[in-house]
């Protein structure tokens, strides 16, 4: 039976640039979304900024190929501004949590992915 996502659940959030989305990246959603079974993908609203070179529906295809068929429907992705701050005021019903991750995978660097899809003629 294939997973029907559901607004009222409690959902884990992921917020980036995703230039590209990569193997660090998957390896943090695999953990993340052991915390609540769904995650909500924010995709930050930087092409052009900087050295992030893809648009949000290139991103989000990047991601919808990696996570699915093995988490389809179990996530959702948007295209949010691009936030630099997370703040909140007190106790509101939700945690900020960072994920330690192997340091193979905290190694894994999209500045250099980016470097080589552009050494390879990939990228501009």
């Amino acid at each position: 039976m294939a997973y029907e996502w559901d607004n009222k659940k409690p959902t884990a959030q992921m917020l980036g640039r995703w230039q590209p989305f990569h193997d660090g990246h998957y390896t943090l959603f695999k953990e993340i979304i052991k915390k609540t079974g769904q995650v909500c993908i924010q995709i930050r609203d930087v092409q052009g900024v900087d050295d992030n070179p893809f648009d949000f529906e290139t991103v989000k295809k990047n991601i919808e190929e990696r996570l699915n068929p093995e988490f389809e429907g179990r996530f959702k992705i948007m295209l949010v501004p691009n936030v630099t701050n997370i703040c909140y005021g007190r106790g509101v019903g939700y945690k900020i949590e960072e994920i330690v991750l192997p340091e193979e995978i905290q190694k894994i660097s999209a500045t250099k992915i980016r470097a080589k899809m552009r050494e390879e003629g990939k990228l501009k």
